[in-house]
């Protein structure tokens, strides 16, 4: 229904003030108090971010500058707006400069419906300090369908001061409306937990015509266009128009034309995908464009073994590598280890139950918990796997704390180049990392893992998705020095389970795979992706380029709570590709 703007007051908008924190409302909007205006103030250039949710009918969200100042305003003076059907979240993500702005929000036709509206604004200098660039590291030819990026072509990036308009989405599903009146602009989706309830990190180009611009999508032969945005080269996808201005982006699911709605995300049709917020929040599914995994790359775990009965190993678990019988999992209640290695490795769309994130590497298991006959120690199991790989780059996944010793301390510095070491860095919630993950301290090998909420804990609270767990009395992740990455944790992984010890496994899925051994699995299955991208990286450089391209929480940078932030696969796999395609 066409919306009538004119003649709306401003005056008794509430004020909010996001200069220093984010601001959450709850409200009532329906067809008898069709307006709810809210003001705020911004003292320099912002990156500004707004969600409304919680809804239980459609209702839209529009942010507005008073342009003439007379307390009304008109249809002109509506910045951007987001208006998703039905009860989808609804979001605003804008660069804005100094200035009063408003926010509208109105029910569809005759909804009605209570809302959280969420506003927060961080000073443009601090938010994208660490993606802008003053210069251009490379130029682009704006005109080509099939861009050729290098060093030294005719036209230079414009300059960001001025011309260049950079947007950041959330872990949400975000929708980002274009500006126009930028010479390029360039879009962050970072992840989108909301993706199984059908809701998209959305580019609104609803006003504009495919077939007036030129699309160029990233894929891993040459398409798609290799730029640095000032935290080095990655592969983005491009849109071109007509007067040569562009748009530039990564993370984004589904492209909006006037004529037209183009998807670009990967999806398996394996039946509990949807329900794989943990890959999705890490953009697993937009990674899988450029890549689903390569049979140069190797994946080590070392567990508990796996469930196993006279039929195999868990059906949705793919063939796995194994020493003898060592693989078996000999635990009387579940295995650990099935859950661990459908998360890495699952069978990919193969119609029945989850993805895993690597759908082609090879993968061995080795039993090193339990005390069994046959179950190998930490170094054995970590020497058997190198010897396994052969010369195959290798990611071992180490879900597990203790059995750490000198030896496995001289195979992690003896392998520096061609193994990466991805840990749990410990499940005691405290601030130092348990060993061996504390090897992360001094080795550009080691990984240490910890672990974020979704959008709800174990109890069904509601958190903030990328939030620490920490279940004070139960469980929480390690803090501390060496922390590295961020991943998820308590979500769907396959499963096997047992009444005791001589009954007979049963295969299924279990929805709250938890500890930081889920979320080390993560990475690890996100790191085997990335070297597959460029197996001649090292695996140094495959820990630089998850650190570099994770989406950072907490304080600005590193710090020893988030590490470097949460994982995010697409960001990573982009990085990756534009090394293996030459570029620094």
């Amino acid at each position: 229904m066409p919306v009538d703007y004119a003649g709306n007051s401003l005056d008794k908008a509430r004020k909010l003030d996001i200069s220093s924190n984010g601001q959450s409302f709850t409200d009532r909007v329906d067809n008898l108090d069709l307006n709810d205006f809210y003001s705020f103030n911004l003292s320099s250039r912002s990156s500004f971010h707004l969600k409304l949710d919680g809804l239980k009918a459609d209702a839209d969200v529009a942010l507005i500058r008073d342009a003439n100042n007379n307390g009304q305003f008109d249809q002109e003076e509506v910045l951007s707006a987001s208006t998703l059907s039905g009860k989808q979240a609804e979001s605003i993500n804008e660069i804005l400069g100094a200035g009063s702005y408003y926010i509208r929000v109105y029910p569809d036709a005759n909804a009605k419906t209570n809302y959280k509206l969420t506003v927060w604004a961080t000073p443009f200098d601090d938010a994208i300090s660490t993606i802008v660039s003053t210069s251009a590291d490379l130029a682009i030819n704006p005109t080509s369908v099939n861009t050729q990026v290098s060093v030294g072509s005719a036209i230079a990036a414009a300059s960001p001061t001025n011309n260049t308009n950079i947007v950041t989405g959330t872990l949400r599903a975000d929708t980002f409306n274009f500006q126009s009146g930028f010479n390029q602009t360039i879009y962050f989706g970072n992840g989108n937990v909301d993706y199984g309830s059908g809701a998209r990190d959305l580019l609104n180009l609803s006003q504009i015509a495919s077939t007036s611009v030129t699309t160029n999508y990233a894929d891993n032969l040459k398409g798609g266009v290799v730029y640095n945005a000032g935290n080095g080269n990655r592969l983005y996808d491009a849109i071109t128009f007509s007067d040569g201005s562009k748009i530039l982006f990564q993370g984004i699911e589904t492209i909006q034309f006037k004529d037209k709605t183009v998807d670009l995300f990967v999806k398996p049709n394996d039946p509990l995908f949807n329900q794989q917020w943990d890959l999705q929040m890490t953009d697993v599914h937009n990674a899988w464009r450029i890549t689903q995994g390569n049979d140069q790359v190797a994946i080590g775990i070392v567990d508990t073994g796996l469930g196993a009965n006279s039929s195999g190993i868990h059906p949705d678990v793919r063939f796995t590598s194994t020493v003898a019988n060592n693989y078996f999992d000999e635990s009387a209640t579940y295995s650990h280890g099935t859950r661990v290695e459908g998360t890495i490795a699952a069978a990919s769309n193969n119609g029945i139950g989850i993805a895993g994130i690597n759908s082609i590497s090879p993968v061995e298991m080795i039993d090193v918990i339990g005390g069994d006959p046959g179950d190998y120690d930490l170094v054995q199991a970590t020497q058997t796997l190198i010897d396994w790989a052969g010369g195959k780059k290798l990611v071992i996944n180490y879900s597990l704390s203790g059995g750490s010793s000198p030896a496995f301390e001289k195979l992690v510095a003896d392998n520096k180049d061609k193994v990466l070491f991805v840990i749990a860095s410990g499940n005691q919630d405290q601030n130092t990392i348990a060993s061996p993950a504390s090897l992360a301290q001094t080795n550009n090998n080691v990984m240490a893992i910890g672990s974020s909420f979704g959008t709800q804990d174990w109890y069904g609270n509601a958190k903030t998705p990328g939030e620490g767990i920490s279940y004070p009395g139960w469980w929480g992740y390690n803090r501390g020095t060496g922390l590295t990455l961020m991943a998820p944790s308590e979500f769907i992984a396959t499963s096997a389970t047992r009444a005791d010890a001589s009954a007979t496994y049963e295969f299924g899925y279990y929805d709250r795979f938890n500890g930081t051994s889920a979320s080390a699995a993560v990475v690890t299955g996100i790191a085997s992706l990335v070297w597959g991208v460029d197996p001649n990286l090292t695996a140094g450089q495959i820990k630089t380029i998850l650190s570099e391209t994770a989406y950072d929480l907490g304080a600005a940078g590193y710090d020893t709570v988030y590490g470097y932030g949460l994982v995010n696969a697409d960001a990573a796999v982009r990085r990756a590709e534009a090394l293996d395609r030459g570029f620094a």
